[in-house]
C-alpha cells in the first residue's frame, strides 16, 4: 500500500511539474509576441496622401528637369513637359490642402510641432544615433507611438517643409504659371528672376530631400520595414 501511495504521489508530482512547465512555456509566448508587437501609426488618409504626393513629386522633378534643361534632355517635348508639370502641380496643391484640412480636423497637426521641452537633449541624442549609434546597432532613442511618431529632428524638418517650403514652392509655381495675372505679387517678391530663382532652388532642395528621405526610410528594423508601414499603417514596436 505504501508503495502504491508513493507511485501515485510521484505521478501527481510529475503531472504538476508538467503543468508548471507548460504554464511557463505559455507565459513566455506573450513576451516574444510583445517584442514584435505591431502598432497602428499611419492612418489611411495620410498613407494615400503620402503615395500620391510621392508619385506627383517624381513627375514634377522629371518635368522640371526637362523644362530647365530643354536643350540638353529629351525626356518629353517641352510643350508636354510644361502641360504635365502644370497639371500635376495643381494636383499637389489640392493634395496639400486636403492634408492640411485632415490634420487640422483630426488634431494630428500636433505631431508636426516640436515640444521645446528637452529639445536640445533630444536633438543631440538623434544626431549621435544617426552619425554613430546606428552603425553600432544601438536602438533609436525615439520610441515611435501613435501620439509621438516623429523624433524631434523629423518634426523640425517636416514643420519647415510642410508649413514654409512647400507653400513657397506652390506660390512661386503658381506665379510663374500666369505671370501677368500675378504680376503685382511677383513685383512684390522682387521680380520674375527672383521668383524663378526661388522655385528652381526649391526644386533642387526637394530632389535632394527625396534621396535622403528614401535612405532614411531604409533604417528600420529591416530595410523595408518603414516602407511597408506606409502601405499597411503598422510599425513594429
Amino acid at each position: 500500500m505504501e508503495v502504491m501511495n508513493a507511485i501515485v504521489e510521484a505521478g501527481l508530482a510529475g503531472e504538476e511539474g508538467a503543468s508548471v512547465a507548460g504554464l511557463t512555456r505559455k507565459l513566455r509566448k506573450p513576451v516574444v509576441a510583445a517584442a514584435n508587437k505591431m502598432v497602428y501609426i499611419h492612418h489611411a488618409p495620410i498613407r494615400v496622401w503620402h503615395w500620391v504626393n510621392a508619385a506627383a513629386f517624381v513627375v514634377l522633378l522629371l518635368t522640371g528637369v526637362q523644362i530647365r534643361f530643354a536643350g540638353r534632355l529629351n525626356l518629353f517635348s517641352l510643350e508636354e513637359a510644361i502641360h504635365l508639370h502644370n497639371y500635376v502641380g495643381f494636383m499637389v496643391i489640392s493634395n496639400y490642402f486636403l492634408w492640411l484640412l485632415y490634420n487640422l480636423g483630426s488634431g494630428q497637426i500636433r505631431l508636426y510641432l516640436p515640444n521645446p521641452r528637452g529639445m536640445a537633449r533630444k536633438i543631440k541624442e538623434q544626431v549621435v544615433y544617426y552619425t554613430y549609434g546606428i552603425f553600432r546597432g544601438d536602438p533609436n532613442p525615439h520610441q515611435v507611438t501613435p501620439e509621438d511618431k516623429f523624433n524631434v529632428m523629423q518634426q523640425q524638418t517636416y514643420a519647415i517643409i510642410m508649413f514654409a517650403l512647400i507653400p513657397l514652392q506652390m506660390a512661386t509655381g503658381l506665379f510663374l504659371w500666369e505671370i501677368k495675372r500675378f504680376e503685382n505679387y511677383i513685383n512684390f517678391m522682387g521680380g520674375v528672376r527672383i521668383v524663378n530663382l526661388l522655385h528652381v532652388s526649391l526644386f533642387f532642395f526637394f530632389a535632394a530631400f527625396l534621396i535622403g528621405h528614401i535612405y532614411l526610410a531604409t533604417l528600420g528594423h529591416t530595410p523595408l520595414a518603414h516602407i511597408k508601414a506606409m502601405f499597411t499603417g503598422y510599425e513594429e514596436e
